[in-house]
Order: C-alpha cells, then sequence, then structure tokens
C-alpha cells in the first residue's frame, strides 16, 4: 500500500470527524430531519427527526481529499463524476423532501432521467478521454467478456443497478456505510500496482466512511440520505468499471444484490399471489428485523459477508 493511499484515508477521516460536529447540528437547525414510513417495523418510529442529508460529510471529505490528485490521476475523474452527479441527485430528492416537505421528494420518473443523464456523461467520458475498454474481467480466469454492441447497455444496467442497490440497503443504521467500506477497501487492494489511477479515490471513500460511521452507528446521530447512498453508489460502480471489473460487483456488492431481488420479488410474488409476500417486509434487512434480529446485529452479519466476498473476489483477481 502506497503512502499517498495511506494519507488519503487518513486525510479524508480527519474532514470526516471534525466537520461531522459542526454539519450534525447545523442540519438539526434547518430541521432536516428524517421521515420514517409508517408502515415499516415500529422500532423506526422513534428515529423520526435525526437528520438527514448526512451524505454531504462524505462527498466533501472525497472531493477535499482528492483535489490534488486530478493532474496525476486523471483516471479517478470519471469515478468522481459517477460519485457526485448520483449524490447530487440524491442531494436534490433529500431536499425535496425533507426542507420543502414534499413526502416523495423526486418524481420516479425524474430521478430516473436524471440518472440516465449521469450515466450518459460517465459512458461518454470513459470511451472518449480514458483508454479502458468496456470489456470486463472474468472472475477467476484472466480472460474478458466483451458483449460487443450490448457493452453500452450493460453499463447503464450495472451502474443503474449497482446505485439502486446501495440505496435499498441504506435502510438501518450504519448498514450500507459499513457495507461500502468493505467494497472500497476491495477496490483500493485491487488497484493497486494497475495503471487505472483510482487509488486517491478509493481510499478517500475508505477514510470517509470511516469517519462517517462513527456518527451512523446504531443510535445513528445523522443519516447519509439518498444523498450518501446514491452517491456511494456511483462510486462502486465507476470504480468496477474503471478496473473493467463490474462482473466482480454480483461478488462483492452481494447484499446490494440481494436487497434489490428481495424488492423484485416481493413486489412480483405479492402480485401474482393475489396479495401474498414472500417476505415479511422488504427490502431484506427489514425481514430480519421482523424475525427478532437487531439493527446492530443485522448489521454485523451482512458486513461479515460482505468482507468474505471480498476476499473470495480477491482470488478471483488474474
Amino acid at each position: 500500500m502506497s503512502k499517498a493511499t495511506v494519507f488519503c484515508v487518513m486525510l479524508s477521516f480527519a474532514i470526516s470527524i471534525f466537520v461531522g460536529p459542526v454539519l450534525i447540528p447545523f442540519l438539526r437547525r434547518l430541521r432536516v430531519g428524517q421521515t420514517v414510513r409508517e408502515e415499516g417495523p415500529r422500532e423506526h418510529l422513534k428515529k423520526t427527526g435525526t437528520p438527514t442529508m448526512g451524505g454531504m460529510l462524505i462527498l466533501c471529505s472525497v472531493l477535499f481529499t482528492t483535489a490534488g490528485f486530478w493532474k496525476s490521476c486523471p483516471g479517478m475523474i470519471p469515478v468522481l463524476l459517477l460519485t457526485t452527479g448520483f449524490g447530487l441527485i440524491g442531494l436534490l430528492d433529500d431536499y425535496i423532501k425533507v426542507v420543502l416537505h414534499r413526502s416523495m421528494g423526486l418524481a420516479p420518473g425524474q430521478k430516473f432521467t436524471g440518472q440516465l443523464l449521469v450515466t450518459g456523461v460517465f459512458a461518454w467520458y470513459l470511451m472518449r478521454f480514458t483508454d479502458v475498454s468496456l470489456a470486463m474481467r472474468i472472475p477467476w480466469t484472466e480472460n474478458y467478456l466483451d458483449l460487443g454492441i450490448w457493452n453500452l447497455p450493460f453499463l447503464f444496467l450495472v451502474v443503474l443497478g449497482t446505485a439502486n442497490g446501495v440505496n435499498f440497503t441504506d435502510g438501518l443504521d450504519g448498514l450500507a456505510g459499513s457495507v461500502t467500506v468493505m467494497v472500497a477497501v476491495f477496490f483500493t487492494v485491487a488497484a493497486a500496482g494497475t495503471r487505472s489511477g483510482i487509488e486517491p479515490v478509493t481510499s478517500a471513500v475508505c477514510g470517509a466512511l470511516l469517519g462517517f460511521l462513527l456518527f451512523n452507528v446504531h443510535p445513528a446521530a445523522v443519516f447519509m440520505g439518498d444523498t450518501g447512498s446514491l452517491a456511494l453508489g456511483g462510486f462502486v460502480a465507476g470504480s468496477a468499471y474503471m478496473l473493467q471489473m463490474p462482473l466482480y460487483i454480483v461478488i462483492v456488492g452481494i447484499v446490494y444484490l440481494a436487497e434489490v431481488l428481495s424488492v423484485i420479488l416481493q413486489v412480483g410474488y405479492f402480485k401474482l399471489s393475489g396479495g401474498k409476500r414472500l417476505f415479511k417486509m422488504a427490502p431484506l434487512h427489514h425481514h430480519f428485523e421482523l424475525c427478532g434480529w437487531s439493527e446492530t446485529r443485522i448489521t454485523a452479519v451482512f458486513t461479515v459477508v460482505t468482507a468474505l466476498m471480498c476476499l473470495l473476489a480477491l482470488l478471483g483477481l488474474p
């Protein structure tokens, strides 16, 4: 691990822990409190009013830390584009919900259109200004999968699916942050020794999340909101594509995948069965809550599973 990587982790962490105590009271004064849906677990009702939009802390820490590496590591620019772009969409959604008090936030069509535009800019930059191929490494082999004309549609599927998978995962104190810090560590290790140039941003995300978790573990003093969860989804997808490793998201992002699939299966089964439910509640973490698991236990188990899958993915590197 290079000194620059350690520097980015430590600087980003320091920014998080120093800005957090300033940002959180500011969010409280703005009354940007979380509104907890009534159909969710009853234990979550006590979280009503907890400041949200804490993802700004993550974004600020990452952007400030990586500012000095733009010229020396241009490979991190597309990752930052995707991370910041999705983060801004989430910020606007959070702002409409908690500041303007419109419970739905951005309309689904508006949010989806914004995500398509940001993904399109990322794809354009990737193909126009980098030499990164859309061909994908196949885990545990030295071969690549090239889908030809389907590479671009697949990119959109991966980016949008990953961003929304992280968004679904952000439902318990510390869950999305704990899972994603493991994924960020994996990409930092995978990028070491490559010419991708993304190590400053992957290591900065590690530090930012470690700092953020000090305020977000149960009982959370602040939530990341869509600002953070969508930004982290963009980060995961962007890092994967810069390393030609989108297929690895299925492994290291197993929790994201499980959360998305649980929602799809729940909705599909509900419609096909005439109102029956496959899970007690979706996304998946709520099912385990209603089975009697505590928030801290679910977060710990999901994080350990992610850590083990990241180790397995490391074995799959060529």
